[in-house]
């Protein structure tokens, strides 16, 4: 290619260059100014929350803790005799009534120690009636100068023996019948069985080991709980007034029972710093369990006057709890707080707010302080 026409080529390219080169250089401050346009407009839009007022109220003053179900009573229930297990009349595990028979043992060596005893007595009484006749006979005779102070004494002496016998084998008839009624082993109190130990056939001894059935009461019902020392006297003065309700919530449940505080413990546990109650439940429906463990909620009385907010507007920070306060401008402000008990979704605030103030309640993720927003009922 010759010179002019290199020359003549490069001519007609310099205006492209030039356009391109021109474009290139305009593009970034046309994009930076639309973005700055963008970054602006989203840091001024207002935000939509949830706000709430702070108010003056009454709240309930509640502990709560952690409870197990113990048995109102617990009877392990042994055999009063030696013998053969004859029959099982429960169920392990089925609910009994005090006086049901539970078990019957062999009767037959019972029942012929009070046939024996029976006909001894029978004995006995017809040899009485003989003395006693003999000495009414003697003691007209002696009256009489028949019979002298000596014969009458050993007639009376022989009545009186006879006498004795009979209330001794009286006494022997009972202790028989006793240890007949032995033989049937009925429930001591009303309540659920639990395992079966015995089996018909199986050999049982007075008063040993394995027992024969443990029945665990379970209407009414204890549960036991424990609470920190500090709230001993809390609870001690309420309780030399009325009793204080508490609550049980078995795992599971929505609806708890309801019981009574019944005792205190006369010592707090050195090792945690606490203080055992127990508390009683009707518990009719059975719904807690004896081992079973329940939430449960004791009830100190109310706290009136108290300022509170929503739970949910309580946030929590590096240097503590915190909350988003609405200025009249729509702005919003951080405003450390002092939360005290939570209670029923509502949070006793103990310092750093006043009654009438707005916090946002939904919504504080998008927030920063100086941020504007706006009100809605729900997110």
């Amino acid at each position: 290619m010759s010179k002019d026409r290199k020359l003549l080529a490069l001519a007609l390219l310099l205006p492209f260059f030039a356009l391109a080169g021109c474009s290139g250089g305009d593009a970034p401050a046309q994009g930076s100014a639309t973005s700055g346009a963008i970054a602006r407009t989203q840091s001024t839009a207002p935000v939509p929350v949830v706000v709430a007022k702070v108010i003056r109220t009454t709240i309930p003053v509640q502990l709560t803790a952690i409870g197990s179900g113990q048995a109102y009573q617990s009877v392990s229930v042994e055999s009063e005799v030696a013998g053969i297990v004859k029959e099982v009349h429960y169920r392990q595990g089925q609910f009994v009534r005090k006086g049901e028979l539970l078990i019957s043992l062999d009767d037959q060596p019972s029942l012929a120690a009070v046939a024996q005893a029976q006909a001894a007595l029978a004995r006995d009484k017809a040899q009485a009636e003989l003395n006693k006749v003999q000495l009414e006979r003697n003691h007209a005779l002696y009256k009489g100068g028949i019979f002298s102070q000596e014969q009458y004494d050993e007639a009376l002496a022989a009545s009186t023996a006879s006498a004795a016998t009979v209330r001794a084998d009286e006494a022997a008839l009972e202790a028989a019948k006793i240890q007949l009624s032995y033989c049937s082993i009925y429930a001591p109190i009303s309540g659920v069985t639990g395992a079966q130990l015995v089996a018909p056939g199986a050999t049982v001894k007075a008063n040993d080991v394995p027992v024969l059935v443990v029945i665990n009461q379970v209407s009414p019902l204890y549960v036991t709980f424990s609470v920190p020392q500090q709230y001993l006297n809390t609870i001690k003065q309420p309780m030399e007034q009325s009793s204080l309700a508490v609550q049980a919530t078995p795992p599971g449940e929505t609806a708890p029972e309801i019981g009574r505080l019944t005792f205190v413990n006369n010592t707090v546990d050195a090792t945690t710093g606490t203080i055992e109650l127990m508390a009683t439940f009707p518990n009719r429906d059975h719904h807690l369990w004896p081992g079973q463990f329940s939430n449960v909620l004791l009830d100190l009385g109310e706290q009136r006057n108290v300022l509170a907010i929503p739970s949910q507007a309580v946030q929590a920070g590096q240097q503590g709890s915190y909350v988003f306060v609405v200025k009249p401008d729509m702005t919003v402000g951080v405003q450390q707080v002092k939360a005290g008990r939570t209670v029923k979704g509502q949070t006793e605030v103990l310092e750093g707010l006043a009654a009438g103030e707005t916090v946002v309640t939904d919504g504080q993720v998008r927030l920063v302080p100086g941020s504007k927003v706006y009100f809605v009922k729900g997110l």
